[in-house]
């Protein structure tokens, strides 16, 4: 036999892909596509129906959060609690479209004033370390209903009558916004 028929006759190892290949699509294509599948499917899910991305419009959460910014809102947060004061939620209006984001003041079956721009929770002042900007307004005490929460931004310089500040019911809270 000679040595040509000899090496026509060994068995030919695969092609292994450059380093290109490898990296783009490792080497074991197959695995990969599940590895992506699984990803995407994974993705959805998260994306749909546990973190809400919401982009922020407005100036009413400055500093905390600045108008444009992009930020999350984890919709299972309150599946253990419920909201506690200092919270900054997503609230939603008209679906999950028009959302609003406020920081939670009053909780259930307190009451709430503005007195020179401190919060009053039940006839005491409320430490608001997250407020840097102090405000004139003053708005006569309220009673919060037994299912709702005072919500306000934290940008208290806008004069009162443009500010978004209510009391909204539990169900309306989508979730908290993460940092």
């Amino acid at each position: 036999m000679t040595a040509q028929n000899q090496i026509a006759r060994l068995p030919q190892q695969p092609q292994l892909p450059g380093w290109l290949g490898i990296v783009l699509v490792g080497r074991n294509p197959k695995f990969t596509l599940a590895r992506i599948a699984v990803l995407v499917v994974t993705c959805f899910i998260v994306f749909k129906f546990i973190l809400l991305p919401i982009q922020v419009q407005g100036i009413s959460m400055l500093p905390a959060y600045k108008d444009r910014s992009v930020n999350f809102v984890n919709r299972l947060a309150y599946s253990r609690h419920e909201p506690r004061r200092g919270d900054v939620v997503s609230i939603r209006l008209a679906g999950y479209h028009v959302m609003f984001m406020k920081r939670i003041v009053g909780l259930p079956g307190e009451t709430v004033a503005f007195d020179d721009g401190r919060v009053l929770i039940n006839g005491k002042i409320l430490d608001e370390p997250y407020e840097k900007w102090r405000c004139d307004w003053n708005v006569p005490e309220f009673k919060v209903g037994a299912n709702e929460y005072f919500v306000v931004g934290d940008n208290r310089t806008m004069p009162e009558q443009d500010h978004w500040k209510r009391v909204v019911d539990r169900d309306r809270i989508v979730g908290k916004v993460l940092l």
